[in-house]
Formats: structure tokens, sequence, C-alpha cells
């Protein structure tokens, strides 16, 4: 352990950790380029494989960064793709990262520390950073946006230029440090551990937008949205919008385990894909998928009372022509993502004749990642953290997430040495509840599997 990662875990002042020297190299999960073509022609490609738990060098940090000393990460499925090496090898993004010249040529090197969740401490700032210091405890944005872009004016999402950080970028969370701009930070709610406040920031953000930013579905009260793979982590996190806002969420869920935790975050109408007869991948039946949304709809109707407003979408190809013919008419389907497949196929006499929507949803920008943090201050939405593993085990803990055994999100001790630390306003912990915090805590088991 080196002098600057005892400074941060002994509690040292900001002049202390300031003062300690910078590690020439850190522990990271990463991916080395020699390895992209290791799952060709293979079945299973068992992410335990290509993930590597060792040392890499640690960069200089441009004007506008902060090193952040990674307390807690969490598992998201960007990092179980890049582990795949799928749809293709994320060394292709810091390839074209590196294009751009100047500090973006560090993000092509022969390995990809991946990780897009961080809680953690500030421990430098670049030359040209103002509004943080050393020291600050802070979560991390998971969008790198180019405030050059006219585009990121408007809306940093829509910016050429915009990255995923730990996906698109080198460098993640999944690591002992981790390199971010200035313009990724947010504060720590204070009341959360370091393992919980890892859990929000990419699903939590990415799910608001979605739902409740005026770039999304624009949901309103009463509306009733159902949610695909709810027990995840972003329909963890839909659940609780949806709830918050005043909606129904309509829950759909693969297993009586997964029914108990949307349960547990207070969502009422559950729906479990064998009721539809969903057991593989309809898509390429048109009949089946209009008589599995006929079945969908007809539960819906008996337990919401009307048809879906808003259709939360991210698994893609197994669901998409489902959710387009059970939207009612004149109503939403919102998209980011396609866990199951990007080839979609749909029957788009539902979707022009009955004028439905359908809304791509990438991320979120920083004032939607603001605005979703405060609602966690506050303490309206609540971590959708499940288990949590140390980083010696991350490579595990993104098979369960790759094999769909998770309940909500799986956290991952970075630099914490253990759970329960960070908190920093146990008297609104207090006031709000360890149970109310924690509705999904021990729903993942920690057991090894396939």
């Amino acid at each position: 352990m080196s002098q600057l990662s005892d400074a941060v875990l002994n509690g040292a002042s900001a002049e202390e950790i300031e003062n300690a020297p910078l590690p020439d190299d850190y522990l990271a999960l990463h991916l080395r380029a020699e390895d992209v073509d290791m799952f060709d022609g293979v079945a299973d490609k068992d992410v335990r494989k290509s993930l590597r738990l060792g040392t890499v060098p640690l960069p200089e940090l441009a004007p506008d960064e902060v090193l952040v000393a990674v307390m807690a990460s969490s598992i998201n499925y960007n990092t179980v793709w890049s582990a795949m090496f799928e749809p293709l090898p994320t060394f292709r993004f810091l390839k074209q990262n590196a294009r751009q010249g100047g500090w973006a040529t560090r993000h092509d090197q022969p390995y990809h520390v991946v990780g897009s969740d961080c809680s953690g401490v500030v421990v430098r700032t670049g030359s040209g950073v103002r509004r943080w210091k050393v020291g600050d405890h802070v979560v991390v944005h998971p969008v790198q946006a180019d405030d050059q872009e006219p585009a990121s004016q408007a809306d940093a999402v829509l910016g050429e230029e915009q990255r995923a950080w730990g996906f698109e970028t080198n460098f993640g969370a999944l690591a002992e440090y981790g390199v971010v701009r200035a313009s990724q930070l947010v504060p720590k709610p204070a009341h959360l551990t370091w393992e919980e406040a890892a859990s929000n920031p990419l699903c939590a953000g990415t799910a608001y937008r979605m739902l409740v930013s005026d770039r999304g579905a624009r949901m309103k009260q009463g509306d009733i949205v159902l949610i695909w793979g709810a027990a995840g982590g972003l329909g963890a996190y839909a659940i609780q919008f949806v709830k918050n806002g005043g909606g129904v969420p309509v829950a759909v869920v693969s297993s009586e385990r997964k029914a108990e935790a949307v349960r547990a975050l207070g969502c009422d109408i559950v729906i479990n894909r064998a009721e539809l007869g969903i057991t593989n991948d309809l898509s390429d039946d048109p009949q089946q998928v209009i008589e599995a949304g006929k079945r969908l709809g007809k539960l819906i109707i008996e337990r919401a009372g009307r048809e879906p407003d808003i259709v939360f979408e991210h698994t893609g190809r197994a669901t998409f022509g489902i959710s387009v013919f059970v939207a009612r008419r004149g109503g939403t389907v919102v998209t980011c993502g396609s866990s199951s497949g990007y080839q979609h196929s749909f029957d788009n006499r539902y979707l022009w004749m009955r004028l439905k929507k359908i809304i791509g949803s990438h991320a979120a920008n920083l004032q939607e990642q603001w605005e979703t943090h405060r609602l966690f201050e506050r303490g309206d939405v609540v971590p959708a953290m499940s288990a949590v593993y140390p980083l010696a085990d991350a490579a595990e803990a993104c098979r369960v997430v790759q094999t769909s055994r998770q309940v909500g999100k799986i956290a991952v001790l970075c630099m914490a040495p253990r759970t329960g630390l960070g908190v920093t306003d146990p008297e609104l912990r207090a006031r709000i509840g360890e149970d109310r915090l924690n509705p999904l805590r021990g729903l993942t088991p920690r057991t090894s599997g396939t």
C-alpha cells in the first residue's frame, strides 16, 4: 500500500494527502489488447477469463482532471460488453479517443482499465480545476463531455465526442485510482456508505433521463409505466422514479426471487415472464410477438386498469416488438440499451397507426445527474445495492451480471477495506433508517457459479 493510500484511509487532512507522493502504478481490473481474439468461436464468453487484476502505470493528469482514490465501484453491463469484446473491442474506442490529440493520446494503451461507477476521495486536481479540492468526497458522473463542442452546450450527451468513462475511455473505476474530468464530479451523499454511493450514478442517472427529464418520456402523475428487467440496476431505479413521481410501475421479472426484490422497492404490480410464455427470443416470429403482446396487455389492463403510457426498454431484441405493440395509443417506448441483441424487429403498423413514439436515450447530462443526486441526498431514492464484492473478486461479480444472477446492483470495494465506511452524516442516516436504505441487501447471493 502506498503512502498516499495510507493517508486517504487514515482520514488524513487535505494538506497531508496533497503532500503524500503519488505511486508509480496502481491496482486495476483491466483488459489486455492481446486478448481481443480469445473468444473467437467460443459460445460462452466467460468474462472471468478476459478480466485481469494487476498493476498499471498511473497516468499524468490533464489540467481539467482530478485523480480520485476509488473507495468503491459497481458493476455495469458495459463492463460485461467490454470483457466479451462485443459488439467490438473497446480498444477501438481508446484509439478513436486518442485521435483528438493532446491529453487524449494517453488513453490509447495496450490495457484498458474498466468501470463506470465510483465513489471516492479527490487526491489531486489539475491546474485548471476550480470548484473541487483535495479531500472532497465525491461520486463520479460517468459521461465525459467535450465542453468545446457546440452541441454539448445544449445537452452534453448530444456531442459527438461525449464518451462513457471506463468504457469508451481508459483509467476507469474498478481500480484503486480513477482519472476523471472535474465536470464529472458530484458530491457524495453524506449519509451513504462508499459502496452504497458507488452503486448509483450510471443506472440512476440513465433511468432519470429516460423517465423524468424533458429529453426522455416526460413521465407525469398517474402514468402507467411498464418496466422490463425491473429487478436489475436500471429497473430498480426506474421503479423508484415512477413511484416518486406519482406513476404506477408495472414490473416484468424472470423469477420469484426477483419478484420479491421489486416488491421490496414498492412495486405492487409484478408480472413473471413465465405468465407471458416468453422463454426465449420471439423476435423472429411476428405472430408470436403479437400473441405475447396481447397476453401482456391483458395482464396490465387487469392489474393496472389500462395499457401502459410508457414502456421502459433496455433488454432490446427479445422484447422490443412486444413493447411497441403493448404501449397505449399515443404512448412512448423509451430505450437505452439492448442487452439481448441490437437488431430489433417490430410491426410498424402498431407504431404509426397508433401514433406511438420511440425515444432513444443515453446516460444523462451533468444537470440531470445532479437532479438525480438531490433525490439521493433527501433519501427519496435509495441505493439498489444487493451485494458487495472485493476488488480481488470483481471479475466474478462481472460474471454474476453476465449470467443475470444479480438483483439490483453489485458493488465492489476498491480502496475501502470493509463495508460500512464513508458515512459523514449519521444523523440523517438514522432518520432514513437502515432498512429503507438497503431494501435489496442480500438478495444477490455470494456464490460462485457458471
